[in-house]
């Protein structure tokens, strides 16, 4: 294989990457009471001297009292889950690392009376948990106005702490992605209604973390045309609505796109052979980083169903990235089962690569 294109370095502002690699976040849940242990910052530790060259933690959680459902996702707020990432930040920069943390809040798919605060009602643009299924009441304004200063404030601590960026997760059927899915958001005011209108929440945020951030602080946005409510949903379907999702976002100060697809290799549009990231990339000229079951011979959901996947060429995946279709790719299974697949690639050590198993998942090594 010829893999220059996979190792040739990346630049954008004050973020210098060895090559195109990047971790994939991925919710490992083992941050007791939302603190990262030592055990989290080796792991990420690990994966760094396994030449990634952009790790994206796992979801952390904004300071919103239903965030999450479980209490060992990590918080990103606090005195003691923010000196846990401090330790994290150092050791992946002590082998010469690069580091965001993903800031998340998970919406209406968490279950009421669940989570590090039980008796805290859920959040949600409309209440609804799916289409028609109405379980909470809706946001005011004013508590999406104190989300989205959750969401700055959660940027800026990680600028404080020594990361090199944020990723906000806008993506999968959580929070900010419930606000663009008309499934879920049946608003009447500003955030509801059109497509646009459906993307103000996340306009917002992004625009509030860059003003608390400044200028040269790289903001990854993650977002997805699935929802785990249902993997056939679809945002936009022609070139001009997903140029209509993505010109304000583009225009609010994203740096960086990652574009999740179940298959990265799949088109996303009839008539072409772009994927998510390079449709993304083509139309807001921003970089992009793609993502979805890259490595391995099963999709992502397969994990769901309890079951491993073998080890795939990438061949495919060095054409797209030989011609620029996106800039950067995200790995995920396959580095659980490999904290050194990206030199295990670079050193043409393809035979040595284990296998994804679902024990995995389950490890944090």
């Amino acid at each position: 294989m010829d893999t220059r294109a996979l190792f040739t370095p990346f630049e954008l502002g004050q973020l210098k990457l060895a090559n195109r690699t990047v971790m994939a976040p991925m919710t490992r849940g083992f941050s007791p009471n939302g603190v990262p242990t030592d055990d989290v910052a080796e792991y990420y530790r690990k994966r760094a001297e396994g030449g990634v060259g952009l790790i994206i933690t796992e979801g952390t959680l904004i300071n919103h009292p239903a965030a999450t459902d479980n209490t060992s996702h990590p918080s990103f707020f606090g005195e003691e889950a923010l000196a846990g990432w401090k330790k994290v930040v150092d050791a992946v920069h002590s082998v010469g690392g690069k580091i965001v943390p993903q800031i998340w809040h998970v919406g209406s798919t968490r279950g009421a009376g669940t989570g590090p605060v039980p008796s805290a009602p859920s959040a949600s643009p409309s209440g609804l948990v799916a289409k028609g299924k109405k379980v909470f009441e809706a946001l005011t304004v004013a508590e999406i106005e104190d989300l989205v200063a959750a969401y700055a404030q959660a940027a800026f601590d990680a600028k404080q702490i020594g990361f090199d960026g944020v990723e906000i997760h806008a993506a999968h059927g959580y929070l900010i992605d419930q606000f663009f899915w008309a499934d879920t958001n049946v608003r009447t005011d500003k955030y509801g209604g059109s497509l646009a209108a459906r993307g103000q929440f996340a306009v917002e945020i992004v625009k509030a973390i860059r003003e608390k951030v400044g200028e040269g602080f790289p903001i990854l946005f993650r977002w997805s045309q699935w929802k785990q409510q249902d993997y056939t949903a679809r945002l936009t379907n022609t070139p001009e609505q997903l140029a209509e999702f993505l010109k304000p976002l583009s225009d609010a100060g994203v740096d960086i796109f990652h574009c999740s697809q179940r298959r990265f290799w799949e088109p996303e549009f009839e008539g072409s052979e772009l994927n998510l990231a390079g449709w993304t990339k083509k139309i807001t000229g921003k970089p992009t980083i793609s993502v979805g079951s890259v490595g391995l011979d099963q999709e992502f959901t397969s994990a769901f169903r309890g079951e491993g996947a073998g080890v795939a060429n990438i061949d495919n995946l060095l054409e797209k990235m030989d011609r620029n279709e996106f800039d950067l790719i995200a790995i995920g299974r396959a580095l659980l089962a490999n904290a050194d697949w990206v030199n295990k690639i670079q050193n043409a050590q393809i035979d040595q690569i284990k296998p994804f198993t679902i024990q995995n998942v389950g490890q944090l090594s």
